[in-house]
């Protein structure tokens, strides 16, 4: 999974189904956003921008924390008296 980079990124999370389009294919802007489902609404462009943001926060947090057990876990291993061959040939980093 790679982390969130554009609008349609957050759009997409908001529903299942494809409700939304772009009047500009190659140019994905919220100006050319339309909504082609009748019962959803358009999101503001702060909206869009706000979750894009939040979705990011969420990414690098994840990223971070598998990080931070990563190396956790290989810390106990070395406690335990596992040298860094065998670690990573448990591993495989």
């Amino acid at each position: 999974m790679s982390r969130p980079n554009h609008i349609e990124d957050y759009l997409i999370s908001l529903h299942t189904e494809q409700w939304f389009g772009w009047s500009d294919s190659k140019n994905k802007i919220y100006a050319n956003l339309i909504i082609h489902d009748n019962s959803k609404t358009k999101p503001t462009e702060q909206e869009c921008i706000d979750g894009l943001a939040q979705l990011q926060s969420d990414f690098d947090t994840a990223q971070t924390n598998r990080q931070t057990k990563k190396a956790s876990g290989k810390q106990k291993l070395k406690d335990l008296g596992l040298d860094d061959d065998e670690i990573q040939a448990l591993m495989g980093a």
